[in-house]
């Protein structure tokens, strides 16, 4: 199976449905632009609707430390997201600074954006590879719906468990695993119905698929071991 994160959580049916179908991994965002953005006390109240199992990960753009401690002092964290232009010495002070493991966004336009995994090996826990930002006023750094080229994790070694991000839907979802070998997907925008507003159903419908495929083959298991 293929372990998942839905991300960009806004509403507690939404959380409900993950978790029930066996996400993995639950993203709040806290970037104030985006249309999925809480604030640390909208977080607390959705907070208590995760039940056990699934880690919560928050996702943070550029933060300063004042915003992270809000959001940390209203209810806990189990990973960091950082989807900006954070440099590895940025991180670092981060993970320190809070005590927590630490997801780095990379965007993946061309073969020559992997290079960054060396530089950020030390001090992050995980990667996410995602898609650039569409060129067009005020597009966000994730959740747009963009795909990039994922031939281009042909070769992709690094030292850290990563995360495949970037304009996924279950339609799309068995061609992203057989041609990346991921073991991770990410997909916020794939099961909204608008954004910021999540589909129940697509959540249940991605999560269910990922549920079937092998990202060593990219196919789906036999039924006796789903």
């Amino acid at each position: 199976m293929v372990a998942v994160k839905i991300c960009g959580l806004t509403d507690p049916e939404a959380i409900a449905v993950a978790a029930a179908e066996g996400a993995a991994y639950l993203g709040f965002v806290f970037y104030p632009p985006s249309p999925r953005a809480l604030s640390p006390e909208r977080f607390a109240a959705l907070r208590t609707a995760v039940p056990a199992g699934p880690r919560c990960v928050g996702v943070f753009v550029d933060p300063e430390e004042e915003l992270l401690a809000r959001v940390l002092a209203a209810a806990p964290l189990d990973w960091l997201q950082l989807h900006g232009g954070e440099t590895p010495e940025r991180v670092a002070a981060l993970k320190a600074a809070f005590g927590l493991p630490v997801i780095k966004a990379l965007r993946v336009a061309a073969t020559e954006d992997l290079d960054a995994c060396a530089a950020f090996e030390t001090v992050a826990d995980m990667f996410l590879f995602d898609a650039p930002p569409p060129r067009r006023a005020g597009a966000l750094p994730g959740g747009n719906a963009e795909v990039f080229d994922w031939d281009l994790l042909a070769r992709l070694a690094p030292r850290r468990p990563w995360i495949l991000a970037g304009g996924l839907e279950v339609n799309n979802l068995d061609e992203a695993v057989r041609r990346t070998g991921a073991r991770i997907v990410d997909v916020s925008s794939g099961v909204e119905t608008a954004p910021g507003v999540k589909d129940p159903a697509r959540i249940r419908a991605f999560l269910r698929r990922a549920r079937q495929l092998d990202p060593r083959a990219g196919a789906s298991l036999p039924e006796g071991r789903r």
